[in-house]
């Protein structure tokens, strides 16, 4: 195991472009910065990197232009969702192979056997602790599934 000195020191030695630290005062705390950002519109962050804990903000169909992708396509959204999601954890040094946690949002409980299918498809075992709730409604009006998860680095 690598002690906590140690890491930070090679962290410093080899700085990811993709993270920004907080301050002087939060040196372990990191945040997750893609190019172009699709969230930067709406003052949010895509995620942060907490030491060795990956906290990633609510992922949904955005393209990298900042456009919904798949309007009245669940599948579509699906799609495009895990694929946000896969692209943050890779931008804050993990992956989707490292979640813990998961939050899925979804504003149609009928799709509930297609996340079923999704987590087999995107996920590895173990699987990952998991919450689905269904809401009335997301950020945007089109869209119809939102991710949010914890990750640990790789």
């Amino acid at each position: 195991m690598v002690p906590d000195d140690a890491r930070r020191h090679v962290a410093r030695e080899r700085p990811n472009p993709r993270l920004t630290t907080m301050g002087a005062l939060t040196p372990d705390v990191q945040q997750i910065r893609l190019d172009p950002d699709p969230l930067e519109p709406y003052a949010l962050s895509q995620g942060f990197r907490v030491g060795d804990l990956v906290i990633v903000s609510g992922q949904a169909a955005i393209d990298e232009q900042g456009h919904i992708v798949g309007a009245g396509d669940f599948d579509a959204q699906a799609e495009q969702t895990f694929r946000n999601l896969a692209r943050v954890l890779e931008a804050g040094g993990s992956s989707l192979e490292r979640i813990v946690k998961v939050t899925i949002f979804l504003t149609d409980m009928a799709h509930f056997e297609k996340i079923v299918e999704l987590r087999r498809r995107w996920f590895t075992p173990p699987y990952p602790a998991d919450t689905i709730v269904e809401v009335s409604s997301l950020a945007l009006p089109e869209l119809e599934i939102e991710i949010e998860a914890l990750a640990t680095v790789g």
